[in-house]
Formats: structure tokens, C-alpha cells, sequence
């Protein structure tokens, strides 16, 4: 299975993501839109995976690539390639179909739980909990498009994520994150934490570790769905 995925700032990686493909032995390629790296061939990916970032969706005036990134993401569902979109990759694909992306009420950034919504995604509902801990960092969120599934919804956020047809999966928030790659985002992104609203301090974001686990482990899941139903 191809795996390409796009990288928007140097302290946002795959996480637990580059765990799994390297126990899986798929080849794996990035472009880097802070490096202004080229991006490859739709026809040559089986699964693209846009992960997070700060910046907004409408921010093209600042960064000018987003307006390229619309457009390969387009390119490459058009195409009928797996595609799973990460916070700002979950905005960006609400945007590509159609979907209003704007700030939400307040900034949800911590561990919180995101409870599933009824609807028949089989046979990803099947490893979906009813409720999972997992940790959001994000001020905006989206509509889900009309041709979307909602999955999941929050107490502070009312649409987490979404699935359109069986080959694209957006979450607004992060099942990937480990210890290692949180640290780099704190290290990052330090002055947007507090301990007021949906924003937890920088001991509370730190002392969930068994949903930590528990968030890679169903991120395995996911990725073992796209490689089990769709890159096949």
C-alpha cells in the first residue's frame, strides 16, 4: 500500500501513525509544504493522510500552498484514493467538499471524551467505541459536508469528525499523538495553553497516558481498516 502523507509544520508528524507502517513494511512518502517539497501523483498513492497544523483552511492569503493542497486533495478523491484527514487535514476535507470551516466557540485543547454518532459506517463502525478520551488542539471546526457521515461530537465541539463513502475518514482531533510527539507540540505551541474553558494546562495534557494508548490503539484499527477495505 502507497502511503503519502502532507506535513504542514516541522512539530507535526504521524505519531503513532509511523509506528504502524513501518511494522506493516509500506513504502511511505511526504511532501512538506514548509519545505515547499513537490507533490507526487495522485494515480501513484493507495492512501493519503493529511495531518494537522495551526494554521486555517482560509488562511491562503498567509500561506499561499493551501490553495495547492485543495487542489491535489481533490485531485486524489476524485481519483477513488483512501484519504484520512487529521485536524487541519479533517478541515481541509470538509472545505474540499463543500463544507464551511470557521472558528469554533471556544478552543478545545486537551484530553477530552468525543462520543459516536448513530449511522451506519460498516464495517468501520465495528471498531468505533461509543465514547473515547482523546486529545483535541484546535480553535476551528467544520460542517459536516452533505454528503458526509458524522462519527463522532464533543460537549465543547459539536462535529469531531466525519466519513464520506468507505474511503474517506476526517477527525478533528488525535488519535495518532504519543508521549515524544506531544512534547515537540508543547514545546511549539506552549502559549496557547491555560487552564480556562475547553483548555487544559501543560500537567493535565501530560498525565493521560493510558488514553494515550488506548487513542493509538484505535488509530492502529483505522489504519488497519484502510489497508483491509480500501487499498486493496
Amino acid at each position: 500500500m502507497k502511503i503519502h502523507w502532507l506535513q504542514h509544520v516541522p512539530f507535526e508528524g504521524l505519531g503513532s501513525i509511523s509506528d504502524w507502517v513501518k511494522r506493516r513494511g509500506h513504502p511511505l512518502s511526504c511532501t512538506r509544504f514548509w519545505a515547499r517539497d513537490t507533490l507526487p501523483e495522485p494515480d501513484s498513492l493507495e492512501l493519503l493522510i493529511v495531518m494537522g497544523g495551526p494554521m486555517g483552511i482560509y488562511e491562503e492569503d498567509i500561506y499561499p500552498w493551501l490553495a495547492e493542497e485543495k487542489l491535489f486533495i481533490r485531485s486524489v478523491v476524485e481519483r477513488g484514493v483512501g484519504v484520512l484527514g487529521i485536524c487541519l487535514g479533517a478541515q481541509l476535507l470538509a472545505d474540499v467538499f463543500g463544507a464551511r470551516v470557521y472558528p469554533n466557540s471556544s478552543k478545545e485543547i486537551g484530553w477530552y471524551p468525543v462520543a459516536r454518532e448513530d449511522g451506519d459506517a460498516a464495517p468501520l463502525r465495528a471498531i468505533l467505541p461509543e465514547t473515547i478520551e482523546v486529545l483535541h488542539w484546535h480553535g476551528d471546526t467544520f460542517d459536516i459536508p452533505a454528503v458526509g457521515q458524522a462519527l463522532f461530537s464533543s460537549e465543547a465541539c459539536r462535529n469531531q469528525g466525519f466519513m464520506i463513502g468507505d474511503r474517506i475518514i476526517a477527525l478533528q482531533y488525535h488519535l495518532e499523538m504519543t508521549q515524544e510527539a506531544l512534547m515537540v507540540l508543547v514545546e511549539n505551541c506552549r502559549g496557547e495553553l491555560s487552564s480556562e474553558g475547553w483548555v487544559q494546562n501543560e500537567e493535565e495534557i501530560f498525565s493521560h497516558e493510558s488514553a494515550m494508548i488506548a487513542t493509538n490503539h484505535l488509530m492502529d484499527k483505522i489504519l488497519d481498516y484502510f489497508e483491509l477495505y480500501v487499498c486493496t
